[in-house]
């Protein structure tokens, strides 16, 4: 690799310019080479399915009718955009977005701190944990959690244990970007087997049609709207905030594009060490790396279009499809064992076995979201400490898998400790809230940065541009109502 500074580099920002190198060949495009490539929507979608798939969308359809199920359509659309536009920087740098956004002003320091704030507030809550713990109870109860007074510390303990064993797992896989790629793939596959099946057995046509009908229509609820419901929901029905932005950092470690040349987060355990570079690598605008460039986009229109937006819009269908059909219209569905409705329903209307089955989902639903969610927010802290502190570089003698198992084990302790805090649903969605206000702003940054460090050839279209911006509003329009209703 050649240490020669890229053209431009003067307008590198408040970070060192980066080195240049050819970009590395695309493994040729095949559909064996497709599967072996693809993987970081996967990691997206795993941690997606549990927010707005499993808990807000269906409380929300189940409150106010799937007639406002537009919300989710539109902000699918608009995540994808985003999401492609941050990983459109990375493709050339090899750095995460994150690191994009610290060479602006006012400096790398203020923008690491400003984002490891956000990530702490929308992603370092138990919620998932709680939720899935209770979950567990119900299974083996046969009853929902509270009606003895020792079965909320019973939930806690089982949560606990949940937060432990995620630890565990992402201590392992030789990097741990693979390790949560193999753990998605297995979990998405029983949970769209299961979702299908139920759906299949127990939803009538008719509101197969109903439910389509819904994503397409925005009929506002009449009453009191409950905004942080819905904010909840646009943030949600995709991954919201810190999820979109963290996909560029899977995007490096699986070593797309310019991820090739700087390294990945290895595991503890059969970790290989390979340097984590700090400052990225860009190569030149000639018609090989031209070509060479469309390949890697190929991959990654395959791996955000097809597996992350097209089985978040499945999923969300799905569960909402499910939830409509069997609870009552108007229920309260913001509780801890989310789908205890529509495991009762089936367990007395075909077999009682269901009980258990559609429990056993919510579980692996809401775990892949935790142990996804877990590594968003360890990820995200280690790599904005790892990029904007030479101090901590020089401590960890250039092994960035020692801060994120620091990060890892103080959010561990940090999440046993708040779960007395809050009710889990009223955790989670503060989480999706913050989530918007982070796309917000974070849509504007990856419009400036792409438009800044990107070399013209490898801009986004116009109409992209525009649809970012449309991003930037519909969050800034959810973040203003939700901060309206709730403060005034």
């Amino acid at each position: 690799m050649s240490t020669q500074l890229s053209p431009g580099t003067s307008r590198a920002g408040g970070l060192p310019p980066w080195s240049t190198a050819d970009l590395p060949a695309p493994p040729p495009f095949t559909s064996r080479n497709v599967l072996r490539v693809i993987g970081p929507g996967a990691i997206l979608l795993a941690t997606a399915i549990g927010g707005g798939e499993w808990l807000v969308g269906p409380a929300a359809a189940v409150k106010y009718g799937a007639t406002i199920m537009g919300i989710a359509t539109i902000a699918i659309v608009l995540q994808l955009v985003f999401n492609l536009e941050a990983i459109r920087y990375t493709l050339y740098t090899g750095e995460p977005i994150y690191t994009g956004f610290m060479r602006l002003a006012p400096g790398p320091t203020s923008w690491a701190v400003i984002y490891v704030v956000l990530t702490l507030v929308q992603l370092g809550w138990p919620a998932l944990a709680l939720t899935a713990g209770a979950t567990v109870f119900s299974m083996g109860a046969g009853r929902l959690p509270g009606s003895d007074p020792g079965d909320i510390e019973v939930v806690r303990w089982l949560a606990i244990g949940i937060v432990g064993v995620v630890a565990l797992l992402l201590l392992f896989g030789g990097t741990v970007e693979r390790m949560l790629e193999y753990a998605s793939w297995s979990m998405l596959v029983f949970i769209f087997t299961f979702l299908i099946v139920a759906n299949v057995v127990f939803v009538p046509a008719s509101d197969w049609w109903r439910t389509f009908q819904g994503f397409f229509t925005i009929r506002p609820p009449g009453g009191v709207i409950d905004w942080g419901l819905l904010g909840a929901l646009a943030a949600t029905a995709g991954s919201g905030g810190v999820g979109n932005l963290t996909i560029t950092n899977w995007i490096r470690d699986k070593g797309f594009g310019m991820g090739g040349c700087v390294g990945a987060i290895e595991s503890a355990v059969g970790g290989r060490h390979a340097p984590l570079s700090p400052i990225g690598v860009v190569f030149p605008v000639t018609t090989a790396n031209l070509l060479r460039w469309h390949g890697w986009w190929r991959y990654v229109l395959i791996d955000q279009v097809i597996v992350w937006a097209l089985f978040c819009g499945i999923g969300i269908f799905l569960t909402v499809n499910l939830a409509t059909s069997v609870v009552p219209p108007g229920s309260d569905m913001q509780g801890l064992a989310t789908g205890a409705y529509q495991a009762q329903y089936m367990a007395s209307h075909l077999w009682r076995g269901f009980w258990v089955l559609t429990l056993l989902n919510g579980f692996w639903i809401l775990f892949s979201t935790h142990l996804g969610n877990t590594d968003l927010l360890v990820r995200t802290v280690t790599d904005l400490t790892w990029t904007g502190s030479a101090t901590a570089r020089r401590l960890t003698r250039g092994r960035a898998s020692l801060i994120y198992y620091a990060v890892l084990a103080a959010f561990s302790c940090w999440a046993v400790y708040t779960m007395r805090l809050a009710g889990p649903f009223a955790l989670f969605k503060v989480m999706a809230n913050v989530a918007g206000f982070v796309m917000a702003i974070a849509g504007v940054q990856i419009l400036i940065v792409n438009r800044r460090f990107l070399p013209p050839a490898l801009r986004p279209p116009l109409y992209r541009e525009v649809l970012l911006v449309l991003c930037v509003a519909f969050y800034g329009f959810f973040s203003v109502r939700v901060a309206v209703h709730s403060f005034w």
